[in-house]
């Protein structure tokens, strides 16, 4: 992993600890994201979700960084330049998902790929990366950057991502919403970071079983308890692969 130091830090050794995740809820400002049928809208859901992950990461003594900590748009260069700055581990991005037919339903985790996985999963990156604009416009066929994100996707953070992926996506549908397994798609959000990276779709909130559960208080600290354990699992394996000791480690 390509590690970046923060403005004005020592840059980090290696290897170090699995220690800094970098939390990103989707959305917000002028960008509410979907709405159900009640009035849930996933620019606030996905931000409590957040703030309840970095929460239980905390007190496990990670480094959690969120890229909004408030109601305000986060322009992608800036989403991904919070991740590289902060030197982080692993980036987590948090959605609720829609979707034209009201019965869909359930929880889907994805890594990035130039090519989706199906014409769902390709849809549904293009309704995501249009929410940035011109910014995610670049990434079009024949744009020079693909060529190196195609180098950097064939990479060991593309298997990390893969990896991460599935223990995020078997915690969250273990107790909780139907699975749809683990996907991949062009997301623009993932490609701009140099570490593992996933995009979590909670469930849908265009569907009234999903958009009920969503909205307690106890579905929203399992889902978060269920990204930390995937998190803390997916840290000690990293660490075991390094050889980095975890004596007095908190967690």
């Amino acid at each position: 992993m390509l590690l970046v130091a923060p403005s004005g830090a020592e840059p980090r050794g290696a290897p170090e600890r699995f220690d800094r995740v970098v939390i990103d809820a989707g959305h917000g400002g002028d960008d509410q994201g979907a709405k159900g049928a009640s009035g849930l809208v996933e620019k606030e859901l996905v931000l409590d979700l957040a703030q309840r992950l970095a929460a239980k990461l905390r007190a496990q003594g990670f480094t959690a960084v969120l890229t909004r900590s408030a109601d305000a748009f986060v322009p992608l260069d800036e989403r991904t330049r919070v991740a590289n700055a902060a030197g982080a581990d692993l980036f987590v991005s948090i959605h609720a998902n829609a979707s034209r037919l009201a019965n869909v339903r359930g929880a889907e985790t994805f890594f990035a790929s130039l090519e989706a996985s199906d014409e769902a999963a390709e849809e549904l990156a293009r309704a995501e990366n249009a929410a940035f604009g011109p910014a995610a416009a670049k990434l079009s066929a024949g744009d020079p950057v693909l060529a190196i994100l195609g180098d950097l996707i064939a990479q060991q953070q593309l298997a990390d991502s893969q990896e991460f992926a599935r223990l995020a996506q078997r915690e969250i549908a273990g107790a909780g919403p139907r699975s749809r397994g683990v996907k991949q798609a062009p997301f623009v959000v993932l490609m701009g970071v140099r570490m593992p990276a996933v995009l979590v779709e909670v469930g849908f909130i265009s569907n009234p079983t999903d958009e009920k559960a969503l909205r307690r208080k106890g579905e929203r600290e399992r889902i978060a308890a269920s990204l930390a354990r995937a998190i803390r699992t997916f840290g000690d394996r990293q660490d075991q692969r390094s050889g980095v000791a975890r004596t007095g480690a908190k967690r």
